[in-house]
């Protein structure tokens, strides 16, 4: 759902402002499409008409405080520790966030005098897609922020997702829009405001979801976007990027500028663009993608999608990078081979298998936690993350490293991804995790101000610092013993507020401490009636160390996660490498894994039109089926584009509920696990490659746009009748059945043509028209299939098998029945379908036909007794002989 854009309130004239409103109003001219977290002390402030819109959004109190121009100032805030939960109420809001903090402690502000206010700046605007806490991230799915730019014809697609540095460009048409923006679901999309009014760029903008930030056309003009984009990347050229088009290098400029404002100039650590041309991806359309359930169900959820079913990944990277590759399967058969190669090594080593997947478990998100790192909202635990992952890569390269065989080696894609992560080949990897391994502690806390995350020994001078800070009377009583051994005095060390630590001791035992030599060790402070007070030089020192020990430890500790962040942003593009290989490993294994679960085989991928699948089946409701005790039929299903081996268009019939489409999808996502590079549910899969998926199941309307159902099958329809090539694969589920019977026939038979004749693509095509069975012989390549149900004692048994021929029947009575509709309206449809059916009416009159006539009225309840009822009351059977009874049963027939 597109999010609102907070539009840019009434403006509040500063004029008369006290220094702190000051600098909330310096701030909410930076980010006036936003709410203003202004941090005072432990809580961040909402001011005017922000304080009033997240009071109403999230539930927290509006108070005021103080006046400006008069007027009571609005006024609400959220505690500093609870502000990520709230950032999450408001991002989902649809609201953006502007952080206002504070830059410096309040003791510094008041050197400066005493009414100075604390330096205040805006330090990130928080919108959809530039999330990076783990709190408001899934952290099995990707965050992108995506940018739409059109120009000279030709359209691009750039997204990122600074939580991992993942950058993407596809070059395409703007008819092509929708299907990208499909597939990468993008939390948040930047375009400029002009191409708003294009209706196929806004159409694919509203399909995609997401919040919409429109911005200044301005913005992504290609000098402009250029010179952005090089600062970005801190290159002087963008040869290196690839022949990039104007309008990737817009949509890249928009990336950008969107980074650079919200972020307030922190740069992310992000991978160079990678391209991806028009074709180099599976094509599918967001009405495809829906209806198919790759990664979402209908309803929304993860549960009950393909992605859920196959999902075996260990690590968050490993399932963010399955649902990438389930969401753009490739299109080039020898990459392909090469991801199940990658699964094949693996799925034959169950036990190597095993081990790997238990390292996994081991390994954290090292991109996102770089990613927080880089953008300086890191912590301790991040850089523990690197370590954990680091120490968990070098014991996968070592397991990896004894499965060596020179006569059976590792696959490209297994050998790859381990290289990424190798200490042995990553020598900066290495020299990173060394340090995090000897330098942090074993308990670390979440943010660096709480400290007590460097271990000891790690710097002499943090160590001694602890030490005053934890043993300062440990220290005092060491000193207390030397200063009266040397002095030959029984004295003490004390201390008070006024005069910090002093040493005290009798008047008469003071007298020596007053003469030469003792008196150039002790310094006299204070004289008191019984005692004297003095200090020395050392205990000076020892009690300004001792005052600011606790700062200067949490300052050294600060200072060297410091030193340490700034070494992993530096390795970032190694850090970044090694982490999609660990990803790269886990989805492999993972799938693997499922294939082993699943009864999966390898499917041979090669550049024929063929697609032969034997005794297949639907990955997803299998495994429903299976948590359910019961076993899913397997089907066959042969085509061919150029209709040599097999028919090009396959006509499906069967009754309701016998599993046409579920066959027709099952197909189709066979298309998408085999070219996402996993292995099938089958017993064997030929396919060749698929450039377009077109999936035309299930209705519904779209009321948003003015559209009834029949109007929404007929622009899907369209959509694949304009579009699919002679590579592509498109399943259609009774086309025209939202329209009269005749023109809903035409509507089908017409589309039938058109994709055998003209398209010429893979098809499955159900229906209930029977009378397209004809097709079989007027067509050269087309075949009818059906779903087979069998009546048994009054019962519809289905079979759920798919065979040759047209289905006699469509069964729709006997379904009905079984779905709970009333028995007489049940009845009544027999006789009307009997009426139908029957030779004798003619189909040319409407009026001949019962369905438009009315149903015979039912008996009216007689109002009082009948007359047989009558004479039968008046019947005495005690005195009636046989031949008048007899003659008395005959006469009341005769009434009844």
């Amino acid at each position: 759902m597109n999010a609102p854009v907070l539009a840019p309130p009434e403006p509040v004239d500063a004029a008369g402002a006290t220094p702190v409103m000051a600098q909330f109003f310096e701030a909410k001219a930076k980010a006036p499409g936003a709410l203003v977290f202004f941090r005072m002390g432990d809580f961040y402030e909402l001011f005017f008409d922000d304080a009033a819109l997240a009071a109403e959004a999230i539930g927290i109190a509006l108070t005021h405080r103080g006046t400006h121009a008069g007027k009571p100032i609005p006024m609400a805030g959220v505690p500093v520790h609870a502000a990520e939960a709230y950032l999450a109420k408001l991002i989902r809001a649809g609201f953006q966030v502007a952080v206002c903090e504070q830059m410096e402690d309040p003791a510094a502000a008041r050197k400066r005098g005493a009414k100075s206010v604390v330096r205040r700046e805006l330090v990130r605007v928080v919108t959809p897609g530039t999330l990076t806490e783990d709190g408001l991230l899934d952290a099995r799915d990707a965050n992108r922020l995506a940018a739409v730019a059109v120009r000279a014809g030709g359209a691009a697609v750039a997204s990122a997702d600074l939580s991992t540095g993942e950058v993407e460009c596809h070059a395409t048409t703007p008819e092509g829009l929708a299907a990208i923006l499909g597939a990468l679901r993008p939390r948040e999309t930047v375009t400029p405001d002009r191409l708003l009014a294009d209706p196929i760029v806004r159409a694919a903008l509203e399909i995609a979801g997401g919040a919409l930030a429109p911005v200044a056309g301005a913005l992504a003009e290609p000098a402009a976007s250029q010179a952005r984009l090089m600062r970005l990347y801190r290159v002087a050229t963008l040869d290196g990027f690839g022949a990039l088009t104007g309008a990737e290098v817009s949509a890249l400029g928009l990336l950008a500028a969107h980074i650079e404002t919200t972020q307030a100039g922190r740069a992310p650590v992000l991978r160079a663009p990678r391209r991806r041309g028009e074709g180099d991806a599976l094509a599918i359309d967001p009405a495809t993608r829906s209806s198919l359930e790759i990664e979402r169900t209908l309803s929304g959820g993860r549960d009950g999608s393909l992605l859920a079913t196959i999902d075996r990944t260990i690590t968050s990277a490993g399932a963010r990078l399955l649902s990438a590759r389930l969401a753009q399967p490739l299109t080039d058969p020898a990459a392909i081979d090469a991801r199940l190669d990658g699964v094949a090594w693996l799925l034959a080593r169950p036990r190597l298998r095993e081990d790997l997947r238990a390292c996994l478990k081991g390994v954290g998100d090292m991109s996102r936690a770089l990613s927080r790192l880089a953008l300086g909202r890191g912590g301790p635990r991040d850089l523990g993350s690197l370590r954990d992952a680091l120490t968990a890569a070098g014991t996968l390269a070592r397991r990896l490293a004894g499965e060596a065989d020179p006569l059976d080696p590792a696959p490209r894609e297994v050998a790859d991804a381990a290289w990424a992560f190798d200490p042995e080949a990553q020598p900066a990897l290495e020299t990173l995790r060394e340090a995090l391994e000897a330098g942090l502690g074993p308990d670390l806390p979440a943010m660096t101000r709480d400290g007590g995350f460097v271990a000891a020994g790690v710097l002499p001078a943090l160590d001694e610092a602890r030490a005053l800070r934890d043993d300062s009377r440990r220290v005092i009583v060491a000193l207390e013993a030397r200063l009266a051994a040397e002095s030959g005095a029984p004295l003490r060390i004390r201390h008070n507020a006024v005069l910090g630590y002093f040493v005290e001791t009798s008047a008469k035992q003071a007298e020596p401490l007053m003469k030469p030599p003792l008196s150039a060790t002790f310094i006299h402070r204070q004289t008191l009636a019984n005692q004297v007070r003095f200090t020395t030089v050392e205990l000076s020192e020892l009690d300004a160390r001792i005052a600011r020990a606790a700062d200067q430890a949490l300052a050294l500790e600060i200072e060297v996660f410091e030193s340490w962040r700034v070494a992993a942003v530096d390795a970032g593009a190694s850090v970044l490498a090694a982490a999609e290989g660990l990803a790269r490993l886990d989805v492999a294994a993972g799938l693997a894994e499922w294939a082993a679960e699943a009864n999966a085989v390898r499917p041979v991928v090669d550049r024929s039109l063929v697609f032969e699948a034997r005794g297949a089946r639907h990955p997803v409701v299998e495994a429903s089926v299976r948590r359910a005790g019961s076993a899913f039929t397997p089907n066959d299903c042969a085509l061919d584009g150029s209709g040599l081996a097999h028919p090009r268009l396959s006509l499906v019939t069967g009754p309701n509920m016998a599993g046409k489409s579920t066959f027709l999808r099952q197909n189709a996502l066979l298309v998408i696990l085999a070219q996402t590079g996993a292995f099938v549910p089958a017993q064997s899969l030929r396919l060749g490659v698929v450039d377009r998926l077109f999936s035309r199941v299930g209705a519904g309307d779209d009321l948003a746009r003015g559209r009834s159902t029949f109007m929404a099958e007929m622009v899907e329809t369209a959509a694949i009748l304009t579009q699919a090539t002679a590579r592509s694969f498109v399943i259609l589920d009774e086309i025209g059945r939202g329209t009269a019977t005749w023109d809903g026939l035409a509507i089908a038979w017409a589309c039938a043509e058109a994709l055998h004749d003209h398209n010429r693509c893979r098809a499955l095509f159900a229906t209930h028209y029977h009378e397209l069975a004809t097709l079989e012989d007027r067509l050269a390549h087309v075949s009818n299939l059906s779903l087979k149900a069998k009546e048994w004692n009054g019962e519809l048994i289905f079979l759920h098998e798919a065979g040759p021929g047209c289905a006699d029947r469509s069964y729709g009575v006997q379904v009905a029945r079984l779905a709970g509709v009333p028995g007489p309206v049940v009845a009544r449809a027999r006789e009307v379908l009997g009426r139908l059916e029957s030779e004798a009416v003619s189909h040319a009159g409407l009026q001949e036909l019962p369905l438009f006539a009315s149903a015979p009225a039912p008996p009216t309840a007689p109002t009082g007794p009948s007359p047989a009822e009558t004479a039968l009351a008046a019947l005495d059977p005690d005195s009636m002989s046989p031949r008048e009874a007899l003659e008395a049963l005959y006469r009341l027939k005769s009434l009844s």
